[in-house]
């Protein structure tokens, strides 16, 4: 079994997005007004696409939105390749911050990445959202 990471269209993201995040909504739901402007990374296995994250750049912070991960291979570490993936390209970049908007149920997964919670939070289709975010210092 071979996995690899690369950059895809956000197109290729909404199949997945839709199924794992949102699936009682239309396809729509799932697009970002802005997501012509972000990259987006896949996590293939064996050609099949079973996660995606995108990411957003806003000077020198960064946004991932839209994580989400094939229920059949949840809780096996794709999730969390993907995501330190993204945490090497900001890195790369010098990004100064990255945050995400997390559900507040899976929060304790972002704590693994240096992500701590901050007291923003909210509520979107009944699901409870916190703003959870790491920053990186260069010398």
């Amino acid at each position: 079994m071979t996995t690899k990471i690369i950059e895809i269209s956000a197109a290729d993201t909404l199949p997945i997005r839709h199924l794992v995040m949102w699936p009682n909504q239309p396809l729509d739901y799932v697009k970002l007004p802005k997501d012509h402007e972000g990259l987006h990374y896949g996590l293939f296995i064996d050609h099949k696409l079973i996660s995606v994250i995108s990411l957003f750049i806003d000077g020198d912070e960064g946004q991932f939105r839209k994580f989400a991960t094939l229920e059949a291979y949840q809780g096996k570490g794709y999730g969390s390749l993907l995501l330190e993936e993204i945490m090497h390209i900001a890195n790369t970049k010098k990004l100064t911050k990255i945050w995400c908007n997390a559900r507040q149920n899976k929060s304790t997964f972002y704590t693994k990445f240096q992500m701590h919670k901050t007291n923003k939070t909210y509520v979107k289709g009944g699901i409870d959202f916190v703003i959870m975010e790491r920053t990186f210092e260069y010398e």
